[in-house]
This record gives C-alpha cells, structure tokens and sequence, in this order.
C-alpha cells in the first residue's frame, strides 16, 4: 500500500522549515519503505497558497517547495476511472446527507483508485469515505 500525502501534510512540514527530502525521510522513518503520492488537487491547493502568499519572498519560497515537490514525488492525475470512483462515493454518501468537499473527494478517489490510503492533519475530512485508509498526521 502506498500513501497520497494530502496537502495539510505538506505546508505543516512547510511551515516547519522541512524540505521535501526530510518530509520523505519522515514518512520513511515511520512506516518503512511505502511508496508516496501527490493527487493533483494537491498541487492545486498549493499552487493556491502560492498566489495568496502575503510577500513575494514568500510566495518565491512556496513556489521553490512546491517545485520540489513535483520534482520528487509522482502526481497522479485525475482519470475517468477517478472521476467514476469519485461520483459513486459522493451520490451514496449524498443519500444519508454527507457531504465530502469536491478536492478531498478527488484525493480519496485517487487513492482508492490505486489501492492507497491518505495521510492528512484533517481526518474527519476523509474518514467518511468507505473503503478508504486515513493515516494521520
């Protein structure tokens, strides 16, 4: 099983001053050799970040992480088959009145699509989601 790394997972090592290498060296450190993924609604939030950042040598910074990150960890994208996963959780989970926000979503449907869990600081985000591994933070 492998891991997408959601994206309050990212900016907290962000925030911490960690680099991509020692985030990963995290991960590796604590649930041995498991392969590590990005959805790309993860790069978008980010990418988010990047634009609101409050001063250009911030939002300099930002974008030289987020590089990095793409640089070192595979993004998966959003394919039929997610977009498929991704409406048949949120039609049966509309019937009881749950409600999953459209990117944590996506993230859950790319990790179920291959067979992953999702690591995040917001575990009550993708908890809802049957079937899906939630690790936190």
């Amino acid at each position: 099983m492998g891991l997408i790394l959601d994206s309050s997972v990212v900016i907290a090592g962000e925030r911490r001053g960690h680099t991509v290498r020692q985030i990963l060296e995290q991960f590796k450190t604590g649930y041995g050799e498991i392969e590590v993924g990005l959805s790309v609604v993860t790069i978008v939030e980010l990418t988010h970040g990047i634009q609101r950042a409050g001063t250009e040598e911030r939002r300099q910074r930002r974008q030289a992480f987020v590089d990095e990150l793409v640089r070192d960890v595979p993004v998966h994208p959003v394919t039929v088959e997610t977009a498929r996963i991704a409406g048949r959780i949120e039609g049966d989970q509309a019937a009881p009145g749950v409600n999953i926000a459209f990117e944590d979503l996506l993230m859950a449907a790319t990790a179920l699509q291959l067979g992953f869990g999702v690591v995040t600081g917001n575990v009550r985000h993708f908890e809802v989601v049957p079937g899906l591994k939630v690790v936190k933070l």
